[in-house]
């Protein structure tokens, strides 16, 4: 964490490096702003956009410095990402514990439309690069609109004909929305689909 005290703006600074969510600004997680950190006392220049689960209130008062650290999850308890979510509450791979802890309580989360989950693949936790619409989907190619397609058909029982007009309903500031990871080991994209 910054010194308390007077000290430059870090908002000029490279934000902490974080393995399982590359690009936090791009996804929006972490915000520009000139909010105090209630852990480290510093403004920043950033604050992470999340609420993370705590007894304390800590919507928006978390830089991504005490994220890195562990400093927010020592001092409150924090988690940014809920525990049992890593691998999708057993729908995907399991990984290590080392791994949970450090998307749980280092690494900047997400917020969903209902119980944020996070994609694992070959052995790991992935990458998270934000949410989609179709309309981004079509971008990242067919392997994740066939991944995506897949876990919807068993997510919402979907019938034969029916993923095509779901899936164009997709949109990456509205609802449904797609959550899209990348697998830090071999590049494949996948997630999940939720809504309100």
């Amino acid at each position: 964490c910054p010194k308390v005290g007077r000290e430059p703006s870090r908002r000029n600074m490279e934000l902490p490096k974080f393995k399982y969510h590359s690009d936090p600004l791009k996804s929006g997680s972490i915000i520009e702003s000139d909010a105090v950190c209630l852990c480290c006392g510093k403004a920043t220049g950033y604050i992470y956009g999340g609420l993370p689960y705590s007894e304390v209130e800590l919507e928006d008062s978390i830089c991504p410095w005490c994220i890195a650290s562990g400093a927010a999850q020592k001092k409150f308890d924090a988690e940014f990402t809920d525990f049992d979510g890593i691998g999708g509450y057993g729908d995907w791979e399991d990984v290590a514990l080392s791994i949970k802890e450090e998307i749980t309580y280092r690494t900047p989360g997400f917020t969903g439309w209902q119980q944020e989950r996070w994609w694992t693949h070959c052995s790991d936790g992935a990458d998270y690069l934000g949410c989609a619409g179709f309309r981004e989907i079509k971008e990242y190619g067919q392997d994740l609109e066939d991944s995506l397609k897949s876990v919807a058909t068993v997510t919402y029982g979907l019938k034969e004909g029916q993923w095509e007009s779901f899936f164009q309903s997709l949109e990456a500031d509205g609802s449904p929305t797609a959550y899209i990871f990348k697998c830090i080991h071999c590049g494949k994209h996948g997630g999940y689909i939720d809504f309100d």
